[in-house]
């Protein structure tokens, strides 16, 4: 069979006028060839014929009927599922190799009898008309932080004209994680787009209204509204709808997974550190977007004068337990505070507590709900006079800061069974008055000594510490011969 383009050469060497002999020799076929193309007056492509028969036998003949009846019933059966059925059902018919076989019968059949399919439309980006942002976990990619596993998430936003991103770590999906990242990633961008959209965030979006529109919340509208964009969401269940942060996510984790690889180790001396690491990550990729980032830069609106100063306040009242109850957790605070209103201002990683204008103390915030953050510092003064109570406080675990503190006080409940919670309360108010982590060590030596830690020999070791071997230091050996051997060298050059 000749190729096109040696019969286009053919026509070629004809029209110049020469013979068919001579056309035919120099395009390097026989005269009986050259005719037989010339009569056709077509191409070898023109001339092939689709084959109408097969050139070996159908293996899945005698089972097709089943196989064509189970996709009738169930298309989205797996041709896998449906081979090792087969292979169940008639053992040593089948062999491991004629699966593509049967792949190939079973395509050839969806594309003949199978049901639509859903259809994807590409979309007309607009230089600064959109972003999207989501969360994305980072977890998969065990980054540690001075040893320590560093559990995280990032807030991730994508202009979706030129792709140009932002991050911000964060460890939930609350509202203020939300508000906080938008925030930080706007003013990394440097300009604020037109639409924001986001996923279906209980943070930002209600269910759907009567009338099948999504419903924002308050907060969320008041954010957007301070930096003058429109919210929009993507429908339930509909991810392709943000599909522009959805793919950034997996080429920027795949980004990040290469730069620790690349690193030689995923461990980093302090969240600072890995924060900077992951912006300068960020900074590398955005330069190959410049082009694009030019008109969307040019069509952003500018920032507002300044980012908002907090996102959420709400007024809670120091119940008599010396506990606050804010978001569904409860926090424990100093017992001054009893019976106080406060105000607090709500962050995505702290809580700030004002009395009136007077900033009064800063909690770090739990995630999820019906957590506590019980500190020993708040209550031990009271329990220290109330000893009693401890053996049935209802968030007694929460005293233990320490394992070490824990095997304190087992140790103590062995030995003195009745004066252990007296004995224990009087060692945390010690860690309280002086230093966690002295008594923390002085309890770790009295236990590897097998020895009980009492207040006594606690208070013994912390305020006398063992004395730390001086080094002797001897009486340097000096060769004067060395001194000698210059005297000469000098009576010469004299």
């Amino acid at each position: 069979m000749k190729k096109d383009g040696e019969i286009k050469l053919l026509r070629e060497e004809r029209r110049k006028g020469v013979t068919q002999k001579l056309a035919a020799a120099r395009t390097g076929m026989s005269e009986r060839t050259a005719r037989k193309y010339e009569r056709a007056g077509k191409l070898p492509s023109q001339m092939k014929k689709p084959r109408t028969h097969r050139t070996r036998e159908n293996p899945f003949s005698l089972d097709w009927p089943w196989v064509e009846e189970q996709l009738q019933r169930d298309s989205a059966l797996q041709t896998k599922t449906l081979f090792a059925l087969l292979c169940q059902a008639f053992p040593g018919r089948y062999q491991q190799g004629q699966l593509r076989t049967l792949q190939r019968h079973v395509q050839a059949w969806r594309v003949r009898h199978g049901p639509e399919q859903e259809v994807m439309f590409p979309q007309e980006h607009i230089p600064g008309r959109m972003a999207q942002s989501d969360f994305t976990s980072m977890n998969s990619l065990g980054v540690t932080i001075a040893g320590t596993q560093f559990p995280h998430l990032v807030y991730h936003l994508v202009l979706t004209y030129s792709n140009v991103e932002a991050v911000r770590v964060c460890f939930s999906e609350s509202f203020e994680a939300l508000a906080e990242g938008l925030e930080a990633c706007l003013w990394q961008i440097g300009g604020v787009p037109e639409w924001h959209r986001t996923d279906n965030l209980s943070a930002a979006v209600r269910d759907l209204d009567r009338e099948g529109m999504h419903e924002f919340t308050q907060n969320y509208r008041a954010v957007l509204a301070h930096y003058g964009m429109q919210p929009s969401a993507n429908t339930a269940g509909c991810a392709n709808q943000n599909g522009d942060v959805e793919q950034s996510h997996f080429r920027f984790k795949q980004a990040v997974d290469q730069a620790l690889r690349v690193r030689g180790t995923r461990d980093f001396g302090s969240r600072c550190d890995y924060e900077h690491f992951l912006g300068e990550l960020v900074r590398q990729r955005n330069l190959t977007r410049t082009q694009r980032f030019a008109a969307d830069r040019a069509a952003l609106k500018p920032l507002p004068e300044a980012p908002l100063d907090f996102t959420r306040e709400v007024t809670v009242r120091v119940s008599r337990f010396s506990l606050i109850r804010v978001l569904n957790n409860h926090y424990s605070v100093p017992s001054r505070l009893i019976g106080a209103s406060l105000k607090v201002r709500i962050r995505s990683e702290i809580l700030d507590l004002y009395h009136g204008q007077a900033h009064v103390l800063t909690l770090p915030r739990l995630t999820g709900r019906n957590q506590r953050r019980i500190d020993y510092r708040h209550l031990i003064w009271s329990l220290v006079r109330k000893p009693g109570a401890f053996a049935a406080y209802c968030y007694r675990d929460e005293l233990f800061p320490t394992t070490t503190f824990r095997r304190a006080y087992d140790a103590l409940l062995a030995a003195t069974p009745t004066k252990a919670d007296r004995e224990y309360l009087r060692l945390l108010h010690l860690a309280a008055s002086t230093s966690e982590t002295e008594i923390d060590r002085a309890i770790g030596r009295l236990m590897d000594d097998q020895r009980i830690p009492t207040l006594e020999t606690v208070r013994e070791l912390v305020t006398s510490p063992a004395p730390t071997s001086v080094p002797k230091i001897g009486k340097a050996a000096i060769n004067l011969r060395d001194y000698d051997a210059l005297i000469p060298s000098w009576s010469s050059h004299a």
